[in-house]
């Protein structure tokens, strides 16, 4: 036998399991995010492993894999491992400074919403808590990055903020029973339902779509934080208005739980990589503030929840 041959076999297979372990246990921790460079270009899927970390630029190591979160997640577990093996080896890093940060998931199926779903912002309506999840959506055109603008159209002065704990379906579901619904999950990511409360309310009979539907109502991001590294049971979840507290909740707060959501919804629609699920705001809103409180341009809107990250939007 070839003692030299073996020792490098035996020193391959070491890596190879150095690497296994790696890319599995820093998994459950990445940060997927969809970013350009600074000065433009195509769109990349990219992975941290921790918020203002490096970005493991995974969509251009291996051309197999896509440039999209939600095309990325259609592929299917390959797609997830190649990704994992990319971040353990270290490829292709880029400074976060580097680039511009798009919404981490974009063009999905379906952005799905949960009204009244926390204690507090029923309470601050004087109302009690729903016995059926309350669900209503916005266009999936309503995304953008947690760092774009948010436009307010000239045909409404009641533009309100939502923060909103978002959750991103990994695999195609139907008829989901509640203890598998975790199953479905792939991540986590902050979300703004900006609402147009004019429309909401007054307008167009009384349905929510257009009032929840204008261009740019859905800032989401910066990452989505794969399941797993969350107790999604307890986080804080705040919204600021040029630097003034708004909304302070805890995702603890809410009516229906995510397995709960996922499993009622599943049994109407089928569930598709890249969902978008909206869980409800906290209480804090400007419609019930006394007086009452809407954005303008030039303000800035910050949203935050703990241990997803913070989103910067400037109203104009």
């Amino acid at each position: 036998m070839n003692t030299s041959v073996s020792l490098v076999k035996f020193a391959a297979q070491l890596q190879a399991q150095a690497t296994r372990s790696f890319s599995l246990s820093h998994g459950r921790n990445m940060r997927f995010v969809q970013f350009k460079g600074k000065n433009g270009g195509p769109q990349h899927l990219g992975a941290q492993l921790s918020a203002g970390g490096d970005i493991f630029d995974i969509s251009a190591v291996d051309s197999t894999i896509p440039n999209s979160l939600v095309k990325f997640l259609k592929a299917g577990p390959s797609a997830i491992e190649k990704a994992k093996r990319i971040v353990a080896n270290g490829h292709s890093c880029v400074d976060p400074k580097d680039v511009t940060f798009l919404a981490p998931v974009t063009r999905p199926d379906k952005v799905v919403c949960v009204g009244l779903n926390y204690s507090g912002h029923c309470e601050e309506q004087n109302i009690p808590q729903p016995k059926e999840p309350m669900f209503f959506s916005k266009f999936s055109s309503t995304i953008v990055g947690p760092f774009d603008n948010v436009v307010i159209p000239p045909i409404t002065n009641s533009v309100d903020w939502e923060v909103e704990l978002a959750v991103v379906i990994g695999k195609e579901g139907k008829a989901i029973t509640r203890d598998k619904a975790q199953d479905y999950i792939f991540g986590y990511t902050v979300a703004q339902d900006i609402s147009a409360r004019d429309w909401q309310k007054k307008r167009n009979n009384g349905q929510f779509l257009l009032g929840k539907s204008m261009d740019t109502f859905c800032p989401l991001g910066p990452a989505v934080i794969t399941k797993g590294c969350l107790d999604v049971d307890n986080l804080k979840i705040t919204s600021a208005v040029n630097g003034v507290q708004k909304q302070c909740g805890n995702t603890s707060e809410l009516v229906f739980k995510i397995d709960f959501l996922i499993s009622y919804l599943s049994q109407i629609v089928t569930l598709y990589p890249g969902d978008v699920i909206l869980t409800g705001t906290p209480a804090g809103v400007g419609m019930h503030r006394n007086p009452q409180e809407f954005l303008k341009p030039g303000d800035v809107l910050e949203s935050e929840i703990e241990g997803i990250g913070k989103m910067r939007n400037i109203i104009t």
